[in-house]
């Protein structure tokens, strides 16, 4: 199985932004990461008028979209209550990945590292830190926690932590 490490805050903290910054670190650093995205909003990768798009909608339960560079895998789940990480985690190809990389899914019983940023709107005491958090990266110092503070401004030293974490 491919570890887990998720990217896990408040909206606006800048999720993205970071793992953005942290992939190519992490190549670098010859880890070779997948990526699990959260989203709220309705996902539809496929455009309207195209062949596959008028397919799915014809009622496919799932439909894949293939060329040389990429594909992508849609399945439709109107009748799932709740995603499972751990099921769609098992969808990427462990051949491929070292560490697969998972924005939100901020209550999974995964281990994470949380980012706190000063000045949108929460307080840092609102932090929940379990026994998963491994890490917290913030653009402030957080005092009395028993987890490595990060500077949430310098991927490269997240990038080295998680490059030790995927050592241990």
């Amino acid at each position: 199985m491919v570890p887990l490490l998720a990217i896990a805050a408040w909206s606006g903290t800048g999720k993205t932004t970071l793992l953005k910054q942290l992939i190519p670190l992490l190549i670098e650093r010859d880890i070779r990461p997948g990526l699990i995205k959260h989203t709220h909003h309705d996902v539809d990768v496929d455009k309207p008028g195209k062949d596959s798009y008028e397919l799915r909608k014809a009622g496919a339960a799932q439909t894949i979209v293939a060329n040389q560079n990429r594909w992508a895998l849609m399945t439709e789940t109107p009748e799932q209550d709740k995603l499972d990480l751990h099921w769609l985690a098992s969808r990427m190809n462990p051949a491929t990945l070292d560490l697969i990389l998972v924005e939100g899914f901020k209550h999974e019983a995964v281990p994470k590292i949380m980012l706190y940023r000063q000045g949108i709107g929460h307080n840092i005491d609102e932090l929940k830190i379990d026994d998963h958090v491994i890490a917290i990266a913030s653009d402030t110092e957080i005092f009395g926690v028993l987890v490595p503070v990060l500077d949430i401004n310098l991927p490269n030293q997240i990038a080295d932590f998680i490059a030790d974490w995927l050592g241990k």
